[in-house]
């Protein structure tokens, strides 16, 4: 039997042009654990319903089974359909004859396809939460073995005051840890089945959707199914998670990139993840790094591919959403794989304290410390400002670092400027006196990286908490009828 080759739909069949066309296949083959994850339950639910005969529904089941086992296998071989949907159908009926045209019974392709792509985003996302909740971690862990360097921290790309390695680290850990959060909020999303409402409008067989929602861990069923065959929402809250945390990771990944150039030095690559010219021999580039950093745009890309698809459709389903395949299918690849290298590649980058010190104390980074000491002083924050403005410019002129400033140095600026004042140039002493919340001093960042603890490790739980296809499988074949 074939379907959309013949005169399925009681025509003729489908030009080869056409066919070749408008079929997902070569893409949406890998949805294949997912349909038939999905069409386990529907033909469960069938047979205990007696929309179709007990025997009948038991022998699509063992059909079904055996496709999954030949899959993981590797010895199936879908058959040129239109779509992974169809190809299933088509080489269940080789295997099992007749029965296997019952399967399609109270369900159409569209509410098939969005039980699949919710399948498939959950699944992907429970992943991605996980690898994020655990960087996240990773990221509090090295921040604690590094508190005490220092190095500077930029706005416009400019040196602009001193932090601690342990901040710089916490700051891209707040970073991911929304990301995790985007990505529960993703499964939130996918909580509810798609399953039984049909082509647009539910069926007038006797179906009961909660048996379905229940054997595929789904928390509830769609309110409303036209609505339902043409949402893709829960698609485009995955993919701006993923645009959005390889946009930070591609951010975390231009600074790496910038700190092991000669011309900072801050940080060096080990051999294992750095790569070298084919010209050039004494390169040792961060391409993994730059690699990310490209991802990232693709990963943008789809986003916006699927925003474009889906701005001007009408309600219910259209064709047009076949497209969102290429985006949501090459995603997950993109998330995972950049996930699972950042993760690899991170701890394999070596900060140089020294090297790091000596960019703050090249670059006037305690300007700041220095005006809100004479604020302490009494004096205004704008008269400080330029204070501190003014000896800058005569450290400058006279070819020395701020920290470098004598008391005479300072005197002739402003006698405000005494020996006690300018102590507070000490690079350690600037960092440590920031404790207000969010700040770089001691304590606020062990509050932070503990609270990224916290969080990640909550986090973490959610994504263990989301049922995994591979057990929805296994309940699925020990299901009664």
């Amino acid at each position: 039997m074939t379907l959309a080759k013949t005169e399925a739909a009681g025509g003729p069949g489908l030009l080869p042009q056409v066919l070749a066309f408008s079929s997902s296949l070569t893409l949406d083959k890998q949805l294949l654990r997912e349909d038939l994850v999905g069409s386990l339950a529907h033909v469960t639910m069938l047979g205990r319903t007696g929309v179709i005969p007990r025997d009948a529904a038991q022998t699509i089941r063992q059909g079904l089974i055996a496709l999954w086992e030949r899959a993981d296998a590797g010895t199936l071989a879908l058959p040129e359909e239109e779509d992974v949907h169809m190809a299933v159908e088509v080489e269940l009926n080789r295997t099992i004859g007749p029965p296997a045209a019952l399967l399609h019974s109270a369900r159409s392709r569209n509410d098939q396809v969005a039980t699949d792509l919710r399948l498939h985003v959950r699944e992907s996302a429970a992943k991605a939460l996980d690898s994020v909740a655990a960087f996240v971690g990773e990221l509090a862990v090295r921040a604690r073995a590094e508190k005490d360097v220092l190095l500077p921290a930029y706005t416009h790309r400019q040196r602009a005051q001193p932090v601690s390695l342990a901040y710089w680290l916490a700051s891209y850990g707040a970073a991911f840890l929304r990301d995790a959060q985007l990505l529960a909020f993703v499964l939130e999303q996918c909580r509810l089945s798609p399953l039984g409402v049909g082509a647009i409008s539910g069926t007038s067989l006797g179906i009961d959707r909660e048996v379905t929602r229940t054997l595929l861990g789904f928390e509830g069923a769609t309110l409303n199914g036209l609505d339902t065959v043409g949402d893709r929402d829960f698609a485009l809250d995955y993919l701006y998670a993923t645009a959005r945390l390889l946009v930070h990771a591609s951010r975390l990944s231009t600074d790496l990139i910038d700190f092991t150039t000669a011309e900072f030095g801050f940080a060096s690559l080990s051999g294992d993840i750095s790569m070298g010219s084919s010209m050039m021999p004494q390169k040792k580039n961060p391409d993994v790094f730059e690699l990310i950093r490209g991802k990232s745009g693709r990963a943008v890309g789809n986003l916006v591919g699927l925003l474009v698809t889906v701005k001007g459709l009408p309600g219910g389903y259209n064709r047009d959403l076949q497209e969102d395949r290429a985006s949501l299918l090459e995603t997950g690849p993109l998330l995972h794989g950049s996930l699972e290298v950042l993760r690899l590649a991170l701890p394999r980058v070596t900060f140089h304290p020294d090297r790091c010190r000596a960019g703050v104390d090249e670059g006037f980074t305690q300007a700041t410390d220095l005006a809100e000491a004479l604020v302490k002083k009494g004096m205004p924050f704008r008269k400080a400002y330029q204070v501190v403005g003014s000896l800058v410019r005569r450290c400058q002129e006279q070819g020395v670092t701020l920290a470098q400033a004598t008391v005479a140095l300072g005197q002739s600026v402003d006698a405000s400027l005494d020996g006690p004042t300018l102590a507070v140039l000490e690079a350690a002493g600037a960092v440590a006196r920031k404790q207000s919340a969010g700040s770089t001093g001691p304590q606020p960042v062990a509050r932070q990286l503990d609270e990224l603890d916290t969080q990640a490790k909550a986090l973490a739980e959610k994504s263990k908490s989301v049922p995994r296809l591979e057990v929805v499988y296994t309940r699925l074949k020990e299901a009664a009828l």
